[in-house]
């Protein structure tokens, strides 16, 4: 129920923010069974929720440890069952001795996820950039395979490429092509040493990143500032009317906030969400006061709901 929950609160948030999210390839996620899904990193957090809002099915997330000391992002990542690891490059800058077992709770965890047939997602460039190609992948996923295979036993797992693009990543209204490439089964392959698989799924992940997304339908849509739009639904107006200034006002707060091409998207995102929920609870608390509180509850019941017809009214989410 969480899960689903947070699922669709991405749907909303990514569709106020870009203008569409264009899935290619979805069919080759398989439906059922250990994947693992390696993911382009060229937008933080971001990444992450649009992985989420295309997968048809659940999947569990990895991130670095050090998002988990924002107090917000603790709570939020912790309730979805994010499995944060260590990163060499962070574990540096608080020591030069890095504990090499640093992971092991946590690759423990995640091939326990394998093992019980889920979808793990794993950046296997281990950071975010802006950069024109690929960065050198990280051997992390390799091992994690290997180990589930060898060490584990389990059958049927397939790693599966997702390349994440962007038209342009921190502009409201732009578009964001999500391309899924073809799975890796490692039941099929031979004995293959960590350096080796990780080649393969980087060639992999190549062939279905940094593409040029198309140009935005509708950019004027995802901009809107000032006054109510009326649209064909008038629940979408109201989602509009509802939600439009309080992601107005997020989206100026995150971009005097941003300090890197990553973050715009991501603290709109992020702002908007506790925004718009410490909106619902103070709606909440009047309509309460004034009427009741079972009108209060079908009043605020109205807002995620017309928030999501209002975003996908607008720029609807192509899938091919």
């Amino acid at each position: 129920m969480t899960y689903a929950l947070f699922r669709w609160l991405t749907g909303i948030a990514l569709h106020w923010f870009y203008s569409s999210v264009e899935v290619v390839g979805k069919d080759r996620i398989p439906s059922r069974g250990p994947v693992l899904l390696a993911a382009s990193h060229h937008n933080a957090l971001v990444d992450a929720l649009i992985a989420v809002w295309i997968s048809p099915r659940p999947l569990t997330l990895t991130a670095k440890a050090t998002l988990m000391e924002n107090r917000f992002l603790a709570w939020l990542l912790s309730l979805v069952g994010v499995v944060p690891l260590r990163r060499t490059a962070d574990e540096k800058k608080k020591s030069e001795v890095v504990d090499a077992s640093r992971n092991a709770s946590s690759f423990d965890s995640l091939l326990n996820v394998l093992a019980s047939g889920g979808m793990i997602l794993i950046f296997p460039e281990g950071k975010s950039h802006s950069e024109p190609e690929l960065a050198p992948l990280r051997t992390g996923i390799a091992r994690i395979a290997l180990e589930a295979k060898n060490a584990r036993g389990i059958t049927g797992l397939e790693i599966v490429p997702l390349g994440l693009s962007f038209e342009d990543k921190g502009n409201p209204g732009t578009t964001v092509l999500a391309e899924v490439g073809e799975p890796l089964l490692l039941d099929e392959m031979g004995d293959e040493s960590v350096e080796s698989l990780t080649s393969r799924v980087a060639s992999s992940l190549r062939a279905v990143s940094l593409k040029t997304p198309g140009p935005s339908p509708d950019r004027d849509a995802v901009k809107r500032r000032g006054g109510i739009h009326w649209m064909t639904s008038p629940i979408a107006a109201w989602g509009e009317l509802t939600h439009r200034y309080i992601i107005n006002f997020a989206r100026d707060l995150a971009l005097t906030r941003s300090r890197s091409p990553d973050d715009p998207a991501m603290l709109t995102i992020i702002f908007s969400l506790v925004l718009i929920l410490a909106s619902y609870i103070v709606q909440f608390v009047i309509v309460a006061l004034v009427v009741s509180p079972l009108w209060a509850t079908l009043f605020v019941a109205t807002l995620p709901l017309s928030a999501y017809w209002a975003a996908f009214q607008s720029h609807p989410r192509r899938v091919s």
